[in-house]
């Protein structure tokens, strides 16, 4: 088995680049290079390559997913149930989804070069709160149910009721309520299903939905009235389509909206990722769990964005937080908020209208055929009793190649959705009409549309919504698409150059890789579609667990965690569970590192656990002895000790088996964070150094693109003990693992019985074939290959760099593991140059920053990953030695500390140009310095670093000013005059 020739163009060095990165080291090979970084007592033999096919090329990998794929044939569904059919708009397909520029982004931790996704992230926060009748929404959720678990929680928090009791809808989705039990139980909330109808008892929260899963609109005015007055927190998960007609939540009494942006825009994916919302009524902006984008100002005055209230983060609350999501769905709310802009507030009333007329048409000839139609008011779900015929009438539906969803043996539901409502009702769009008139033996059925929708008329919404100008100034295709490539333009993406971010692994997403999430096979398919409709993503699900368990070396893989802390969270959770059934209830203590990253405690909480921290020894490992003090003090109560491998520090810690061996001797278990999994696939594993369960970034190790924020997959990966609590799902098509023996051609014989931790049953799983297209090409071989590339690069910059600046922690021979850590601590102490400073004037040289304070205040982290090239790379190095050239120069006296280059930049070309000029150094130092400092002499307009210059679009942006004054909605056009 050989390297393929996609893997060559993955890496980014060629062979003579490799051999002048290892001289610098004084090193022969990469095998020297990872036989001196690897401690050998951890080193796997060799990857069992059996389980690898031979690597295929790009034209073969494609043909394989094509052959997967016509095994998903996409029947029309009418499922519902929270996914629905929607056209995406082929100017955001092309130009969002398939563009490079919005998927390689990373997270907007950097505002100044990320002003167009900010803009985007707040377009979509003004269109949820405009149509849920909210004052502020946040920047996406995961996905519905999950939104409703964190709504819970954050009504507990928020709540004047002393209540364990939360009040959930009995006609809430059937994925919420299954979330919501899992993620009540570790935290000893009671849920309570009710109708909200008659006396009901004291609560600290309520969730209602609306319309709810049967399609039954109701008034939930007077229930939320009487929950609030004795201190609970009110929920509504609403189908935001719904409210362009609907009255929206909080103007009947909710608190809190949560829900969905699937029908935005987005393919239903069998499952994911979506966008799902939070939004809040002012007063609780200050306790909302994820992301929330706002408005502040800029060093020169003018408007900017930038992520608020940013001390909500894990990493600052740790084990106090009551959420673990760091991250969110910055893709698909991009999506969902571009489709808003693109339809406008009449294009969505419209089309709200359409499917309610068409949904009511329906139920009309239903009910004239003699069928009994159950609720009388409703959206877009008609739900109909059959007695004993349900079963029957689906198998009828199948044969007409349309999906509907059996309630019960006598009753069945279907919903119409916008791809339904606009079909035609002649020629092959009116087959959808045929297939329900033969289902249901409609004879004079064509697809009519009622005069009116099925509402009552006390829930019409007669408010306003969308009235932003930005939902009215792109009605033509050339305005649209100038819009997206003018947001896009605003940023910085790994299309412009490389992102050095240590610990979030900015690697290469080839486009082959991308290809077929677009196809129809993979992104029209609906998460509760039948299992013989879906072979074709339990094939490829089967394979991506098989592999992912090799290369981690344990015995069961979930896809299902759709971001890695939910990945933690239901790791830790699978601890819990089998601790729980073998009677150690009381096993609750879980030990993290003082340098573990912040979800990792309060995924730990959520899980019911209770956190110690363990410290860390001046190398940056962990200490074995006060491992063992901690262990010894806390005897049979241990439940988990969470450790990240390699450590959290970029170094290979060779005292990890000690830690690991010292609890399992105290009967607990060991849980390895999967972040770091890039410098370790193919040189040891996980299950073989003493981890009971991981979670894994495939957006980091396995090239899921960031996104900008999202979408992630965090697959959980188990030894066999811990499998049978890793997360099933009661509306999966199955429950055992792997779904499909490619060995046998039988379904696995593992069960995944724990509680599910995401709304589908394989959680993102439309992007899977990402992750299977990479190691389909790479093969076992390159795997290895791109894990030692990735060790040597950031060994070459820590080289590179160490006489500029510290390397604040290495193992063994001075090596690090794929990250370096660069201490700026002594420079800020004798200069006043800041991490801030160096990471903003990182900008004007035409880069992203690397990871600023973490794991440790005052450092830079920095990863170059296996996929640039060294020319990328020595951009980068001559970048940061310049920097200290100018922080020397501060030092020196030549620029005074509150007015040089650094603490000015970064410089968008407003300053450039502007009459005024009040700095000790030239225009060409601040805008061109890459240019300026390699030959000291002025900067020609020919140079390749002019021409390509990254522009910013603001200057430095006033953190602590927006986190003053919130203004997280579109703000008026006058404000960026």
């Amino acid at each position: 088995m050989g390297l393929s020739a996609f893997a060559a163009r993955h890496l980014g060095a060629d062979a003579s680049q490799e051999a002048i990165m290892l001289a610098a080291l004084g090193l022969s090979s990469l095998d020297e290079l990872m036989d001196k970084a690897v401690p050998g007592h951890l080193r796997q033999a060799e990857v069992a390559k059996g389980i690898f096919p031979e690597p295929a090329s790009e034209a073969e990998a494609l043909a394989e997913l094509r052959e997967i794929a016509n095994h998903n044939p996409p029947r029309h569904s009418m499922i519902g149930l929270g996914y629905y059919n929607t056209h995406t708009p082929s100017v955001i397909r092309r130009t969002v989804l398939e563009n490079p520029s919005w998927y390689t982004a990373y997270t907007p931790y950097q505002p100044e070069i990320s002003q167009g996704r900010l803009e985007a992230l707040i377009n979509f926060q003004t269109m949820v709160s405009d149509l849920t009748g909210m004052d502020i929404a946040n920047a996406s959720m995961l996905d519905e149910a999950t939104a409703v678990a964190e709504a819970m929680l954050m009504a507990r928090r928020v709540s004047k009721s002393d209540s364990q009791v939360f009040l959930l809808d009995q006609d809430a989705l059937p994925q919420t309520k299954a979330v919501m039990a899992a993620r009540a139980k570790p935290v000893g909330i009671e849920i309570v299903e009710t109708d909200f109808t008659g006396d009901l008892p004291d609560a600290f929260g309520a969730c209602v939905q609306y319309p709810g899963a049967s399609g039954r609109l109701v008034d939930y005015g007077p229930a939320m009235e009487a929950i609030k007055a004795r201190g609970g927190v009110t929920i509504a998960a609403a189908d935001l389509l719904s409210l362009a007609l609907l009255t929206p939540p909080g103007d009947w009494g909710a608190d809190i909206a949560v829900g969905t942006t699937q029908r935005f825009g987005i393919p239903l994916g069998f499952g994911g990722p979506h966008a799902g919302y939070l939004a809040v009524k002012h007063g609780l902006e200050r306790h909302m769990p994820g992301r929330l984008v706002g408005v502040s100002k800029d060093r020169l005055g003018s408007s900017a964005y930038r992520l608020t209230l940013q001390t909500r983060e894990q990493h600052i609350r740790r084990d106090r937080a009551t959420s673990n999501i760091c991250t969110a769905q910055v893709l698909l709310a991009v999506m969902a908020g571009a489709f808003a802009v693109y339809h406008g507030p009449d294009g969505i009333r419209a089309m709200a209208d359409k499917v309610a007329k068409k949904a009511a048409g329906f139920a009309d000839r239903a009910r004239a055929a003699g069928l009994e139609v159950v609720h009388d008011h409703f959206f877009d779900t008609v739900q109909l009793r059959i007695p004993g015929a349900a079963k029957a009438t689906q198998h009828r539906a199948l044969s007409n190649n349309l999906l509907i969803h059996v309630v019960d043996e006598d009753t069945v539901q279907l919903s119409f959705d916008q791809v339904t409502a606009e079909a035609a009702t002649t020629g092959v769009q009116s087959q959808v009409f045929q297939a329900l008139a033969d289902t249901f033996g409609l004879t004079d059925y064509r697809g009519q549309s009622a005069d009116a929708p099925a509402l009552q008329g006390d829930l019409r919404r007669t408010s306003d919504f969308l009235t932003h100008p930005v939902f009215g100034a792109h009605r033509s295709e050339t305005q649209m698409m100038r819009y997206l490539k003018s947001l896009a333009d605003k940023d910085y993406a790994l299309d412009r150059g490389m992102i050095p971010l240590g610990s979030c692994t900015m690697k290469l997403n080839a486009a082959v890789e991308m290809e077929a999430v677009s196809w129809p096979e993979f992104n029209h398919i609906h998460p509760f579609a039948p299992a013989e409709d879906v072979s074709g993503y339990l094939v490829l699900i089967s394979h991506l667990e098989r592999w992912l368990a090799e290369l981690t070396g344990y015995d069961q893989v979930s896809l299902q965690p759709n971001a890695g802390s939910q990945g933690e969270l239901a790791g830790l959770l699978a601890i819990r569970g089998y601790h729980d059934a073998n009677g150690d209830t009381h096993r609750t203590i879980c030990l993290i590192p003082a340098s573990a990253h912040g979800t990792n405690a309060a995924s730990a909480v959520l899980a019911g656990m209770q956190v110690v921290v363990v410290e860390c020894n001046e190398q940056g490992d962990v200490d074995l002895d006060d491992v063992k003090t901690k262990i010894a003090e806390h005897g049979d109560n241990l439940a988990a000790l969470m450790v990240t491998y390699p450590s959290t520090h970029g170094v290979y810690e060779a005292g990890i088996r000690d830690i690991t061996d010292a609890v399992h001797a105290a009967g607990g278990q060991v849980y390895i964070d999967g972040a770091n999994l890039n410098a370790l696939v193919g040189y040891a594993r996980y299950g073989d150094i003493g981890g009971d369960v991981s979670h894994l970034n495939l957006h980091k190790t396995f090239c899921i693109p960031h996104g900008g924020g999202g979408p992630g997959v965090g697959p959980v990966a188990a030894k066999a003990h811990l499998a049978p609590y890793l997360p099933g799902h009661p509306m999966s098509q199955i429950n055992t693992h792997p779904p499909f023996d490619d060995v046998t051609g039988e379904p696995g014989t593992v069960t995944h019985g724990g509680g599910p931790v995401s709304a589908a049953p394989f959680g993102s799983p439309s992007i899977l074939p990402i992750s299977w297209a990479y190691v389909r090409m790479m093969g076992a071989e390159g795997l290895t290959l791109a894990t030692a590339r990735a060790v040597l690069a950031a060994n070459y910059v820590a080289a590179r760099l160490r006489d500029h600046y510290p390397v604040l922690y290495s193992g063994e021979g001075g090596l690090v593991a794929h990250e370096v850590v660069l201490d700026l601590r002594g420079i800020t102490r004798d200069t006043g140059v800041s991490v801030d400073d160096v990471a903003k004037r990182l900008v004007d040289y035409g880069f992203h920053a690397p990871t600023m304070s973490f794991p440790v205040a005052g450092t830079l982290m920095v990863e170059p990953t296996e996929s640039e090239d060294l020319s990328e790379i020595e951009r980068f190095i001559d970048a940061m030695i310049n920097i200290r050239e100018e922080i020397n120069q501060v030092a020196a006296g030549v620029w005074p500390a509150d007015n040089n280059p650094l603490v000015n930049a970064p410089h968008p070309a407003a300053t450039a140009v502007a009459t005024d000029w009040p700095h000790p150094y030239s225009r060409e130092v601040a805008c061109y310095p890459h240019a300026m400092w390699s030959d000291r002499a002025s900067v020609s307009p020919a140079d390749p670093r002019v021409v390509s210059k990254y522009w910013p679009p603001v200057a430095r942006i006033d953190q602590a000013f927006g986190d003053r004054n919130l203004v997280c909605a579109c703000p008026p056009i006058e404000a960026f005059a």
